[in-house]
């Protein structure tokens, strides 16, 4: 079962998201992309709040395994949806992924490749830290 991290609110914005934002590691929570935008908040991040009920909050790296596994689940990344002003991703390109998702195309091999800077630390409300390690781009 999954659970829906909590958050602690921030009465100055409204919307109950965290100040400054941490990512896996445990540091301030660093951008994902800005092209294509992503993000629940659509600035770039992985950030969530309590109104992210899908938890758009793991940095990864699209793959076509990834890409096809997702279109097959229902969830069409691919192609462009120009009225959502969504630009369709491709392979390379990073995207705020549900924390959920992720972890389902985990277990069935498809999972993409993860950004820990840039991955929220509610993912691990879903996802294992290990998992996610075993799959970073940006490890040292």
């Amino acid at each position: 079962m999954y659970r829906i991290p909590m958050l602690r609110d921030d009465p100055g914005n409204g919307g109950g998201r965290r100040n400054e934002p941490k990512n896996v590691l445990g540091d301030r929570l660093g951008v994902c992309s800005l092209s294509p935008m992503t993000g629940f908040f659509r600035d770039g991040c992985c950030d969530t709040s309590r109104e992210d009920i899908g938890s758009d909050t793991v940095c990864a790296v699209m793959t076509v395994g990834f890409l096809q596994y997702s279109k097959s689940c229902g969830n069409d990344l691919s192609t462009p949806g120009p009225e959502f002003g969504f630009p369709g991703l491709k392979p390379g390109d990073r995207w705020c992924l549900c924390a959920p998702r992720w972890q389902e195309a985990l277990q069935a091999g498809h999972a993409p490749r993860v950004v820990l800077r840039g991955t929220h630390e509610g993912a691990l409300s879903f996802c294992s830290l290990a998992d996610l390690k075993r799959l970073a781009v940006d490890l040292d």
